[in-house]
């Protein structure tokens, strides 16, 4: 079933074209890479799927409905989350109260309630903080639930980050570089966690400049430059082609790339 789609994408800032006639499809539990250069327009195109920009042609379809310049707060009700490639962590919270705190679309307010603690605020209470001590064993964390965020490792803020955005129930999880700045062990245990996402049938959307792990784990892959699409498909397929080999992997990302062919 295509959960995501986006239709002849094109965007422009100042007279300068960052995304044109930008096409794809996502399937759930797929994992769905978007690689390229420098300046080829993948956080542009993230950001417009993600609500915060607008496009200035074309459509995003989340699960068959057209949520083109949605909110992200809209998006999260029908299904989207995002990370980000800079951590958004609280870092005075605790690791189970950041997960926490992705669970407010799926709560009850009412200030009467909260206002004289009823018993009913107190099981919801109860409820989100299972449902967070959950997720933080899904991305193996659970040892680390009472535990300052500013305490904890970088690789295990990444997951962190991870545990929150899924404690939205997406459908649709777009993570942006959510193995920038970790070492091969910690990438290892991101990858591990995003298989794992897309084995419960979410869709994963990621950016990703790690193209050992982008190889590996991707079912397919969108290749981009200059704001439009270069190429579309399987890693074999997009480790081969002369124009991605060109004019992104080159010759050290060509054996990267090989290395988890």
């Amino acid at each position: 079933m295509t959960v995501l789609e986006a239709e002849d994408i094109g965007v422009s800032f100042g007279g300068l074209t960052a995304l044109q006639g930008v096409s794809f499809r996502v399937q759930a539990g797929e994992i769905f890479a978007i690689i390229g250069p420098n300046g080829a327009g993948k956080t542009t195109l993230f950001n417009i799927i993600s609500g915060i920009y607008v496009p200035l042609a074309g459509r995003v379809r989340l699960i068959g409905e057209d949520v083109t310049a949605f909110e992200p707060h809209l998006l999260a009700r029908r299904g989207l989350s995002r990370t980000f490639q800079n951590l958004q962590v609280f870092f005075r919270m605790t690791a189970a109260e950041n997960v926490m705190v992705g669970r407010h679309l799926h709560e009850r307010r009412n200030v009467i309630a909260h206002l004289f603690t009823l018993p009913s605020v107190l099981r919801q209470n109860r409820a989100t903080r299972q449902r967070a001590e959950e997720l933080l064993a899904f991305v193996g964390l659970a040892d680390l639930a009472d535990r300052a965020a500013g305490a904890l490792p970088y690789g295990a803020l990444k997951r962190l980050e991870i545990a929150r955005a899924l404690a939205t129930e997406p459908k649709v999880l777009l993570l942006d570089e959510p193995a920038a700045g970790c070492n091969p062990v910690e990438t290892e245990e991101v990858d591990a966690v995003i298989r794992r996402i897309a084995e419960q049938g979410i869709a994963v959307v990621l950016v990703e400049h790690d193209m050992r792990m982008v190889m590996q784990i991707s079912s397919r892959i969108h290749v981009l430059d200059q704001g439009r699409t270069l190429t579309e498909g399987t890693a074999a397929q997009v480790r081969t082609h002369p124009d991605v080999i060109a004019v992104y992997l080159g010759t050290q990302g060509t054996e990267a790339a090989r290395a988890h062919g």
